[in-house]
């Protein structure tokens, strides 16, 4: 069993957003923010489940196979914990790469995550995920 100390939970969670979000399990990444927020680059805040699900299908290109032919690499983790507060704070780079019929395999975007989870019900949840794109290259296959 996890315990407020340990951020290798922590580290799952990231992992799991990104392996739910390159299948295009949609809601189940929304479902990560059942009580969190979703920030995105230009500041747009989505609240809860269902918000962070809808902007993922309004913007998101599934292909044929069902996935969104992406690869998110998520490196450089740093996690801080404040056990008194049952609170983390989070950083983490983010590359994205892609390949896609008539798209070779190539980055797309590079950027950072800055999180913050809770400690709740024995478990570390996403408070708020805030995504910073420093770089994109050609996203016409990703973005609709």
């Amino acid at each position: 069993m996890a315990s407020v100390s340990d951020s290798r939970p922590i580290e799952n969670l990231i992992a799991e957003y990104a392996e739910r979000l390159d299948s295009a399990d949609l809601a189940g990444v929304g479902a990560l923010f059942a009580e969190g927020a979703f920030i995105g680059t230009d500041g747009t805040r989505y609240e809860g489940s269902a918000a962070v699900e809808g902007m993922l299908r309004d913007r998101t290109i599934v292909h044929s196979d069902g996935t969104l032919r992406t690869h998110h690499v998520t490196t450089n983790i740093r996690i801080d914990i404040d056990e008194e507060a049952c609170t983390a704070t989070g950083r983490a780079y983010l590359t994205l790469f892609q390949a896609a019929d008539g798209l070779p395999l190539q980055p797309i975007a590079a950027g950072r995550y800055n999180d913050r989870y809770v400690w709740r019900d024995g478990t570390w949840r996403f408070a708020e995920r805030r995504i910073n794109v420093h770089l994109v290259g050609d996203t016409s296959y990703h973005m609709s």
